[in-house]
């Protein structure tokens, strides 16, 4: 294969073909499932699928199938079957995944930015769905025809981009069952829905945390009572939900405090945790833009790094009944509902921690107050297997000729529920966890954008890595 070839056309494939439809794609507001209830009659994930669709179906890929799959109730699938480039018995089928659906807009984006509007700046595209991860799908097409313009082998590859990653891919089990034999035996996993700690360098995310969630509702009246009648004699809903919430986090450190949402650190994860730090020290510690003299819960990067990827944590991410503090009255509230997210260590079980959760938010509560739980969730994390020397060989030489700069690895807070599922479904796999997202690339938040160079050069790595993957 020749190489050289692979960097010219990838590059020519960013600057006049995906840029133009991606900046296209980020003005489409598919929302996840779970931010839209109206999805289905509102289309903008079909909007999004079949917008991929037309794109990827006029790119050079002999023989390949572009298929949108969807099965009853569930948001869509767009899947690309392409054909090994020499036949007989192959090494497997390459997997490579992506999503379309995206997080909501959110308030308070930069002045001349906006969700739905793409704007390149400084290399920077910026847009809802640029890094999470629209640009996957494009990725991965165009390192497939990267590797077949210079001349090179690739086993059969299978793109797969979902339409319910951000909503805790709840439809994808049913859609891995229905294409079980069309998938055949997967022997390499690809995902670009990941990043790292720099822009210098290829990242391999090794771990996922995984996520019990769950929305609580503490009701104490029929309606809400003067708080000069009420107060002191009828339980503040607010103050048992505190009293709930020191069940499961110490107020004080932020440790969580349920033993089934903890598991112990391997050895080489925390290893690999001190050379990521070795790596791009100061990453940790800036990537967060804290207040004035607000000070991290952590000193050393190291921990700081072993507390976002393998030690479990808690944040309130919504609430409901309360008023704004301009139209709040002297009354005493009849309810407080509390959305809670945590985070798990990728090798506890999640449905173990949403149990013992349960357990702590309805047992022996105040006051016999009523508790309400609803949309609830529970997804395993993910710890990678050992890289195959293939592989290892395959990403030291890309990493030298693409990037200049070693590999390193990072255990990712964040939840892929997908790994998981593929994990469990093919255990001899190998997992290449990648993607051009950075610590400030401001997924989830206003301000979203590309780093558009790092996405090409993450480009020609999967390039190099099916390259190698077909001749191991």
């Amino acid at each position: 294969m020749d190489k050289t070839v692979v960097q010219q056309t990838v590059r020519q494939l960013w600057d006049a073909e995906i840029l133009p439809s991606l900046s296209e794609f980020i003005a489409i507001p598919a929302l996840s499932p779970n931010f839209d209830a109206g999805w289905a009659e509102h289309g903008h994930l079909d909007a999004a699928v079949e917008h991929l669709r037309r794109w990827i179906t006029a790119r050079d890929l002999p023989g390949a199938r572009v298929e949108v799959v969807t099965l009853p109730d569930r948001s869509p699938i767009l899947l690309v079957d392409v054909p090994a480039t020499q036949p007989g018995p192959g090494v497997g089928t390459a997997l490579l995944y992506g999503h379309l659906d995206k997080q909501p807009p959110v308030g308070g984006w930069s002045e001349g930015l906006g969700p739905w509007q793409p704007v390149l700046r400084d290399g920077r595209l910026y847009g809802r769905g640029s890094a999470d991860d629209g640009y996957a799908g494009y990725a991965a097409t165009a390192a497939i025809e990267a590797v077949r313009a210079a001349g090179g082998a690739h086993g059969r590859c299978v793109v797969l981009l979902e339409t319910g990653e951000e909503s805790g891919s709840p439809d994808l089990p049913a859609y891995l069952d229905h294409l079980a034999d069309r998938l055949g035996q997967v022997s390499l996993v690809i995902c670009l829905d990941s990043g790292g700690n720099d822009y210098e360098r290829l990242w391999l995310t090794t771990s996922l945390r995984g996520l019990v969630s769950v929305t609580v509702t503490v009701r104490v009246l029929r309606a809400g009572q003067h708080s000069g009648l009420a107060g002191g004699v009828v339980p503040s809903s607010f103050r048992i939900m505190r009293a709930l919430l020191d069940r499961i986090e110490d107020a004080a450190t932020g440790e969580v405090l349920i033993k089934e949402m903890h598991a112990e650190i391997p050895a080489d994860r925390a290893a690999e945790a001190a050379e990521t730090v070795a790596a791009a020290p100061g990453t940790i510690r800036s990537a967060f833009t804290l207040l004035d003299e607000t000070r991290p819960v952590l000193s050393d990067e190291a921990d700081m790094l072993l507390a976002t990827s393998w030690r479990p944590s808690l944040s309130v991410i919504g609430a409901e009944g309360f008023p704004l503090p301009a139209d709040a009255g002297n009354v005493l509230r009849p309810f407080t509902t509390l959305s809670l997210s945590l985070r798990l260590p990728p090798t506890s079980d999640a449905m173990a921690s949403l149990r013992a959760l349960t357990e702590v938010l309805t047992t022996d509560v105040p006051y016999g107050a009523t508790i309400e739980l609803s949309r609830i969730e529970a997804a395993d994390g993910w710890n990678a297997p050992p890289l195959a020397p293939w592989l290892r060989t395959a990403l030291d030489s890309v990493s030298d000729e693409v990037f200049g700069s070693p590999w390193r690895t990072v255990g990712l807070g964040g939840s892929i529920p997908f790994m998981g599922l593929l994990a469990a479904r093919y255990p001899d796999a190998q997992f290449v966890i990648t993607g051009a997202l950075g610590v400030d690339s401001n997924a989830h938040v206003p301000d979203e954008w590309l780093h558009v160079k790092q996405a090409e050069r993450v480009t020609t790595a999967v390039a190099h890595i099916l390259a190698a993957h077909a001749v191991r």
